[in-house]
């Protein structure tokens, strides 16, 4: 039985894998679609975990071999996305997905799944909040975070694509507003799960 597909965007920084990880340690019968991507593994992430790791030549002979739901370049040589048999992994033991994507894969996996998806996008405050998270992190040289910024500008563009925009001002709040959206959407009857 295919499950709903719950799906978070932000730009990065906006608090979403922070929202995404609450979200799973309740009971609301939910795993999260681990992504594959063909960067290398920062600190502390574990293949098969936090991403599917993947050359950059791996990633692209799984795009030869139609393996993914989508995917994106999201820079040059770096590919994200969803494989297929993640998804069948999921709803193969009756869970609903959960997926922590970046804004274009979040759109485009809305537009796969339509009704039986719930699209949330994580918007911070603003982007100079947006800019003392991602400084606040340390995880990346300045360079990629002028990147990030840059990014985020345009991603925010998108929102409206979206079925909730929910503002990351005040992460208590955010929490339990993310809570609220998702159990209303799972409880409400679909085309999959019927009434």
């Amino acid at each position: 039985m295919k499950g709903k597909s719950i799906i978070f965007s932000a730009p990065s920084g906006s608090g979403k894998t922070t929202i995404v990880r609450h979200l799973l340690q309740l009971d609301l019968n939910l795993e999260f679609s681990v992504s594959a991507c063909s960067r290398k593994p920062r600190k502390n992430e574990v293949d098969g975990r936090d991403y599917y790791f993947m050359s950059v030549e791996e990633f692209r002979a799984g795009i030869e071999r139609d393996e993914f739901v989508e995917w994106e370049e999201v820079y040059k040589d770096q590919y994200y996305g969803t494989l297929k048999s993640e998804l069948e992994r999921i709803w193969n033991v009756g869970k609903h997905a959960v997926f922590d994507v970046d804004v274009v894969g979040g759109k485009d996996l809305k537009q796969i799944f339509g009704n039986d998806a719930l699209a949330v996008f994580v918007k911070p405050p603003s982007l100079e909040v947006l800019e003392q998270r991602l400084r606040a992190r340390s995880t990346d040289p300045e360079e990629k975070i002028r990147a990030r910024l840059s990014k985020a500008a345009s991603e925010m563009e998108y929102a409206g694509l979206f079925d909730v925009i929910l503002i990351n001002d005040r992460l208590e709040d955010a929490l339990a507003e993310a809570e609220k959206v998702v159990r209303d959407f799972l409880s409400a009857p679909s085309r999959t799960f019927g009434p």
